[in-house]
């Protein structure tokens, strides 16, 4: 997700320049639009009344910034383990009093350190190792560096941010690394009540599971995939590597 957010945004701040000189000209300008992945995303948390935001794998918080921007005003918790996107993140939401950066720390399915693989573009980082289907289609996510860093459960630190009566949201970009964070959070797997994860349609990652595996186990669990969103495509064959699926709790859901 934080790679779509992040070059969708790009490419929306160049055409929509070059689109408002030549607007300008007639004393015309475009406005945002409303319908964007990130609005939709917004949409759809308002309707489940979603009300905390677990925000796994937050970089510099893409995505915590893009459903603000789209009126999101719940709280949102962020956790991401690279120093210098941690960093980002904390300055970033200094004076937002709803969105929490949680200590330094990646989540997964073991409490201790783990050596972190830093790639070229930063978003790109993972636990686990890269595959050249990755590398070949983005060359800047080749790893650059390992950082050692802590990891924890997600049921180890649930409590601390969510109380008894609110609606969760967790939302997983941990390359390749989401079932393990799954893994870590079976205890609190009950409380939560939409999901969007990053799913692979094809191996990114060294033993990273696919999307089949992750919608099959999702659906076990009583979730209704609600929405899909473009992430990740080649760009010599134009094939879809890696999509966001947004799923919500089915006993939740009017008309299912």
């Amino acid at each position: 997700m934080k790679r779509y957010v992040a070059l969708q945004a790009t490419k929306i701040r160049s055409m929509r320049t070059a689109i408002n000189k030549t607007l300008g000209i007639f004393g015309l300008r475009l406005s945002r639009t409303r319908n964007d992945a990130a609005h939709q995303i917004a949409k759809s948390l308002a309707k489940n009344l979603i009300d905390v935001v677990l925000d796994v794998g937050a970089n510099t918080g893409q995505f915590a910034k893009s459903i603000r921007r789209a009126k999101y005003r719940g709280k949102i918790v962020c956790f991401e383990p690279l120093p210098d996107a941690h960093e980002k993140l904390k300055s970033r939401f200094i004076r937002d009093g709803r969105t929490f950066v949680h200590p330094r720390t990646a989540l997964g399915d073991v409490r201790g350190s783990v050596q972190f693989n830093v790639s070229g573009n930063s978003v790109s980082s993972s636990i686990l190792n890269l595959l050249p289907s990755h590398s070949d289609a983005a060359p800047e996510s080749t790893y650059i560096d390992t950082i050692e860093t802590n990891i924890d459960c997600l049921d180890n630190i649930f409590t601390d941010y969510v109380a008894p009566g609110n609606r969760v949201f967790l939302k997983i970009d941990t390359q390749g690394y989401e079932w393990n964070v799954l893994n870590g959070a079976e205890k609190s797997f009950g409380r939560i009540d939409g999901l969007l994860l990053e799913m692979s349609l094809v191996p990114l990652y060294e033993g990273q599971r696919l999307w089949k595996d992750i919608l099959d186990r999702l659906e076990r669990e009583g979730f209704v995939l609600w929405q899909i969103l473009p992430d990740f495509s080649d760009p010599l064959s134009g094939r879809t590597l890696q999509f966001d699926g947004v799923f919500y709790r089915k006993q939740t859901l009017s008309g299912f």
